[in-house]
């Protein structure tokens, strides 16, 4: 497999522990060993190890304290931390005692937090990794991250479609069900087929209940779920004010991944064009956002716009709607496709107004709508334009 410069920086003070979250297979291991490759490592895959720490915690401490002092004058990295809660009480007395400092690795916090596990209170910055970025691959082909996804033995496979079956059935069902998080595997099961139809679009909660057989609630439940361990995340809608003639409760959900996506919905591209194409490059637009709003430590809200007729701006930026994005997937764009862009445009008046297409090259209407290729987008969404 490749090697992936990663863009995300984890640098630590004297002292300072953090947390680094984000779904199996995404290269967390690989960017710890790259950014602290003195450090002493625990990986809590290794069932033998896992045993001996969840029966004997404090064995967990005793194996720390046999390290020399020029090894833990680095981070002590632990892996898959969440199978273990227990030693989370002996890194935080190994903290507070001997002022050590540990990056704890992970797929999700949700088994620690329902299990009231010692989240270090406060003593741990939070980082997240997320599948790999249109800036960390050289010779980005856009098709192959569409159809492969941007995991990175995803995008390097040579049988994609094994390698994502695998993944799902292997990793993000068995997930859920061996951290305990739904007793009822059948109607999980059914769920994520439901997602096919589902995907990106308002969530009609009692429709996706009526096929799976579970009630409103379990169906929220699920969804959640896949939030918490960081599988996937909801799009809120944007009102700034109160309408009759916007949307402002249904959410959308979008898997972590662009290709674990078109593998749950059975999408196939052949080719940068058609509706296929263009809702593909819907999601992968949201994934580039979502990385740059975390590896760039900001804080801004992404949400969508839609109103009852059906006009539809893709993605606003800012709590007040500082920046509008339309995403098309066609070779070119046309008047009529502004139409919804345009509505935002004149009822919010944002700072940047842009749609992303698969144009050849960047133009601007006389109203001040930027049509971009995607790849120029990206350069400027990177290069702090549209966020920040």
């Amino acid at each position: 497999m490749a090697h992936y410069d990663r863009m995300l920086t984890i640098d630590l003070p004297e002292k300072q522990s953090a947390f680094l979250w984000g779904p199996r297979k995404t290269g967390k291991s690989t960017l710890l060993a790259d950014r602290f490759p003195h450090s002493a490592r625990f990986d809590l895959l290794d069932t033998r190890l896992l045993l001996e720490f969840v029966r004997s915690p404090w064995s967990f401490s005793e194996r720390v304290r046999a390290f020399d002092d020029e090894k833990l004058a680095h981070p002590v990295l632990v892996d898959e931390v969440q199978k273990a809660p227990p030693i989370l009480d002996e890194v935080h007395r190994l903290i507070e005692e001997q002022g050590l400092s540990f990056v704890l690795c992970g797929s999700s916090a949700r088994k620690l937090k329902r299990g009231r596990a010692n989240l270090l209170g406060g003593r741990a910055w939070r980082f997240e990794l997320h599948p790999l970025t249109w800036s960390e691959i050289p010779e980005f082909d856009l098709v192959r991250a569409l159809n492969h996804g941007l995991v990175p033995a995803h995008y390097d496979a040579v049988s994609p479609r094994r390698a994502l079956a695998g993944y799902v059935d292997d990793y993000l069902k068995e997930e859920v069900f061996d951290e305990g998080l739904t007793r009822n595997a059948a109607a999980f099961s059914r769920f994520f087929e439901a997602l096919a139809f589902c995907h990106g679009e308002l969530l009609n909660y009692s429709s996706i209940a009526r096929d799976c057989g579970v009630d409103s609630k379990t169906v929220r439940e699920y969804f959640q779920i896949l939030v918490d361990t960081l599988l996937g995340c909801f799009v809120e809608p944007f009102s700034r004010r109160r309408s009759r003639s916007v949307i402002v409760r249904a959410p959308k959900f979008y898997l972590f991944d662009v290709g674990v996506a078109g593998h749950v919905t059975g999408r196939r591209i052949g080719r940068a064009a058609g509706p296929e194409f263009g809702r593909a490059l819907e999601h992968f637009v949201l994934m580039e956002l979502r990385a740059c709003r975390a590896y760039r430590e900001l804080d801004f809200p992404i949400r969508f716009w839609r109103t009852k007729t059906g006009l539809e701006c893709d993605f606003v930026l800012g709590r007040d709607g500082e920046t509008a994005i339309e995403v098309k997937g066609g070779a070119r764009v046309r008047a009529e496709d502004l139409r919804p862009l345009r509505a935002f445009v004149e009822e919010h008046r944002p700072r940047h107004a842009v749609v992303v297409c698969n144009e050849d090259a960047p133009r601007r209407t006389a109203d001040g709508i930027w049509i971009l290729p995607w790849s120029v987008f990206l350069e400027r969404l990177w290069a702090g334009e549209y966020v920040g």
